[in-house]
């Protein structure tokens, strides 16, 4: 069994920045990807940013410029990097990790709210 724990949501004002981190501890043997979903109320969860072990990074068009992905593939840990956020970044972001265990399976973390005030 992997879990994911994640840390880092708030609140703050527009303009301001948080770090989420994303943690994955258990029966990892590997690492393929790591990213972050958002989901506001009324709204699907959608991808915010995403990563692959290798290092390659896609992000929501809404984002770019202001988000940053990363990985540390020795601690098993993504951090995003959030930057001039907006009120519309405002939503609950949950990590997402595809892990290798040693089958690839598909895991979600438990959610962090972020909330951005105008």
């Amino acid at each position: 069994q992997v879990q994911l724990v994640e840390s880092g949501g708030g609140l703050v004002q527009a303009g301001g920045s948080l770090r989420l981190s994303c943690a994955a501890s258990g029966s990892v043997f590997g690492i393929n990807a790591m990213g972050w979903y958002c989901q506001a109320p009324g709204k699907q969860r959608e991808l915010v940013a995403r990563i692959i072990s290798s290092g390659g990074t896609n992000y929501a068009d809404s984002v770019k410029g202001r988000f940053t992905i990363s990985l540390d593939n020795a601690k098993n840990t993504v951090y995003l990097q959030m930057n001039s956020l907006k009120p519309e970044d405002t939503a609950v972001y949950y990590c997402n990790a595809l892990v290798a265990t040693p089958l690839l399976r598909n895991y979600w973390g438990q959610g962090t709210q972020v909330t951005v005030s105008s």
